[in-house]
């Protein structure tokens, strides 16, 4: 497990909470530590709905706890049996991810047994770890979503274009494959769970911005193609190895493998605004999907027995082609988009035009 800000906020929370119920006079403070735990988030829109999310169950939990201690008393099964009440009640108003907490807030309220004075207490307790855990992320490092994502595109990238330009030739250790192989893997859950993130906020959200929804679709597509990448690795892995091979077939995969990749890294480049406007990649990649699968067919009826493994790794190949294909159409047409805006907003920034706009 890597080092990250949001470890070190965590603790930075859990101190913030401490130090905040000691100011204050509130035991015990290790409730609020809790808290602090439970609150922090990856994201500064997640921490503030799970803020007030909290902040309702915890209310919620908190009458609940008092009602059941003044009726049931603090027995061990009155404990569990709200306990049970609360989730329910949870659940049914989807507010699952607020669960944890609030039962800790419901258990020491009940240690009161009923007591609204104490049960006050518990309750203020975990609305300052809740505080202190939103406060820290805001300020401290705050998260980045989108950039994180993209900066982890291009190392993610750079691991399968690694793979890829050694798969077939074979140059580096076993062992070094299989491992970046596995680090390629991690990298791409990690994408998986960053892009969640961004789709989780925006589906929240309102009124997304028409910017944003078409950022998204352009970030599903990049996961989307570097998963595809990494399954073509893994066909040739499993399939392209035990079957028959010659130096024309390593040679003729190697060269469209290398192609792939490169084509990948264009569009990539173009995505980040590195290349020349009027650029356009060397080679159509759909006539060159076509001539490797013809030069495949030729190859395959030219051969002896089964040729299935090797028809498995040039199908995800061909897929792949495809998704990179497609990547690119987006890619442009969020360049265009992206210029479209810029000039509309020149042209609304001209006092020129200001009369004609308004009439």
């Amino acid at each position: 497990m890597n080092f990250g800000a949001r470890m070190l906020k965590t603790g930075i929370a859990v101190t913030l909470a401490l130090y905040l119920t000691m100011l204050l006079n509130l035991t015990p403070p290790v409730i609020a530590a809790i808290a602090a735990i439970f609150a922090m988030q990856p994201t500064i829109y997640k921490s503030w709905t799970y803020f007030l999310d909290q902040l309702l169950t915890n209310t919620l939990g908190a009458v609940i706890a008092v009602t059941a201690g003044r009726l049931l008393s603090s027995e061990p099964i009155a404990v569990g049996l709200t306990c049970i009440v609360v989730i329910m009640i949870c659940l049914k108003m989807k507010r699952a991810d607020t669960i944890g907490l609030t039962l800790v807030t419901v258990i020491a309220v009940m240690e009161a047994s009923g007591q609204w004075d104490f049960a006050l207490n518990r309750f203020l307790i975990s609305v300052i770890g809740i505080f202190a855990a939103f406060i820290v992320n805001v300020l401290v490092l705050p998260p980045k979503p989108k950039e994180q994502f993209i900066g982890q595109i291009q190392s993610t990238f750079n691991q399968l274009s690694l793979l890829m330009r050694t798969a077939v030739s074979d140059e580096i250790k076993e062992s070094v494959f299989r491992d970046e192989q596995k680090a390629l893997e991690g990298s791409i859950q990690s994408l998986t769970e960053k892009y969640n993130l961004l789709e989780e906020d925006q589906h929240k959200r309102k009124r997304p911005s028409y910017t944003e929804s078409r950022h998204l679709v352009v970030y599903k597509q990049m996961l989307r193609t570097l998963n595809k990448g990494s399954e073509v690795v893994q066909a040739v892995e499993e399939h392209y190895f035990p079957a028959a091979r010659t130096f024309r077939l390593d040679q003729l995969f190697d060269e469209q493998l290398e192609y792939m990749i490169k084509y990948h890294e264009h569009v990539l480049l173009k995505f980040e605004g590195k290349l020349k406007p009027d650029d356009q990649p060397w080679q159509n990649l759909e006539e060159e999907n076509e001539r490797f699968a013809a030069a495949m067919k030729e190859y395959l009826q030219q051969q002896e027995g089964s040729t299935m493994r090797l028809t498995i790794v040039a199908a995800e190949i061909h897929a792949y082609g495809y998704q990179l294909e497609r990547l690119n159409r987006l890619v442009e047409h969020y360049g265009d988009s992206g210029r479209i805006d810029k000039k509309s907003w020149k042209q609304r920034l001209n006092p020129k035009n200001w009369h004609s706009s308004k009439s």
